[in-house]
């Protein structure tokens, strides 16, 4: 269980007193690291009432192609880089502002998959 409230320690390194016990709304979840494979999705009832679509692991991406103006339905083949983290490219792992190498040219990641069940991409090469 994540807790997204307020921290319990104050700035010098003391401790703030609980007024209150921990509120549903302050409650966070696991993040999901987006692998490539057969397309995997969860789907997650949020606040709201709405629904977020886990993406696990997904093998093509929507790429957007500015020269042509069009979106291509392209295959993920590998994570070339991810500014989130070191180890992330390694792993395949897809994020947000990850490049990844498609069937058509290096793209960059613009939506956040684990968040919205689908990959997004605009081709930089």
């Amino acid at each position: 269980m994540i807790w997204q409230g307020r921290s319990r320690r104050k700035p010098s390194g003391g401790f703030y007193r609980k007024a209150r016990k921990k509120r549903k709304y302050e409650l966070g979840r696991e993040q999901v690291e987006t692998l490539i494979g057969e397309r995997k999705v969860k789907k997650v009832r949020v606040r709201g009432g709405n629904y977020k679509l886990k993406l696990f692991a997904e093998k093509y991406a929507n790429v957007y192609d500015p020269k042509q103006g069009k979106v291509i339905r392209a295959e993920i083949e590998s994570v070339v880089e991810n500014p989130a983290h070191v180890h992330y490219a390694r792993r395949n792992v897809i994020t947000k502002g990850a490049i990844i190498s498609t069937s058509i040219g290096k793209a960059k990641v613009t939506n956040r998959p684990s968040q919205e069940g689908v990959v997004n991409a605009v081709l930089i090469e």
